[in-house]
């Protein structure tokens, strides 16, 4: 499907761009395999559930690993697959996270680091991985998944939201090291975002509480993410890095 199909604007400099995208295979993640393949990028994405991830690549004409982002030394052995795959990387977008509800008293050691590996590692040691690639071709875009979440304080996801808070130090860390190498570092806040996993947390009421909260009507659609990845990752943005950018309808 072609950007003038969609009515999404086409960013020349995105054709045959290659692309690594994490948490592929549902919502957000889903969106962005989506919207890269329609600009003519090549596409490759990792996801932990398989016959998803399966589903999206052949639907989309996307290459597909199955990854346990938690395992370290298998996020590094995808990289290379990836890579070796596309003939190199020039986009990063590290969305893959796990939102799961928890109490403060509920939450041990064990879960803690569990949830970091989860939401926050594998952002740093993917970027890592595709940097050799990006600098041996003049520049790159990385672009970080953050959330609106630990912004507002949101209830029972205090694990969740340090680690996402942290995604955004990264970000700007990230920026100041690798941009005399041409490569650009920045950060999507989403604010909430109508997706089969998050309709299980909101009842239509909820819902029409958010909107409510929002500058505009309507609920974010992962498309309305991808519209802002898609200009970042784009040489429309060849001078912005190191910052974080919202996508939240004014819901702050």
């Amino acid at each position: 499907m072609s950007g003038v199909e969609t009515g999404r604007a086409i960013y020349p400099s995105l054709a045959g761009k290659r692309v690594f995208i994490s948490g592929g295979a549902s919502g957000i993640g889903e969106g962005f395999v989506e919207a890269f393949a329609a600009q003519g990028a090549k596409v490759a994405f990792c996801d932990i559930a398989k016959e998803a991830g399966e589903a999206v690549a052949a639907r989309v004409g996307a290459d597909f690993f199955a990854c346990d982002l938690t395992d370290i030394e298998a996020v590094q052995s995808m990289m290379a697959r990836v890579e070796e795959t596309l003939g190199g990387i020039d986009v990063v977008l590290n969305n893959a996270a796990n939102d799961d509800r928890h109490g403060v008293a509920d939450v041990t050691p064990a879960y803690w680091d569990e949830r970091m590996a989860v939401n926050l590692r594998h952002q740093f040691f993917v970027a890592q991985a595709a940097v050799p690639s990006m600098k041996r071709s003049g520049g790159g875009a990385i672009i970080n998944l953050g959330s609106i979440s630990w912004h507002l304080g949101l209830n029972d996801l205090v694990v969740y939201q340090t680690a996402k808070a942290a995604i955004e130090g990264m970000t700007r860390g990230l920026a100041r090291e690798l941009g005399r190498d041409n490569i650009r570092v920045t950060s999507i806040i989403p604010g909430n975002v109508k997706t089969p996993r998050q309709e299980q947390w909101y009842t239509p009421e909820g819902e029409a509480e958010i909107v409510a909260a929002q500058c505009l009507n309507g609920r974010l659609l992962p498309h309305d993410v991808a519209a802002l990845a898609l200009f970042l990752a784009s040489d429309d943005a060849r001078l912005i890095t190191g910052h974080e950018y919202w996508v939240d309808a004014g819901w702050r």
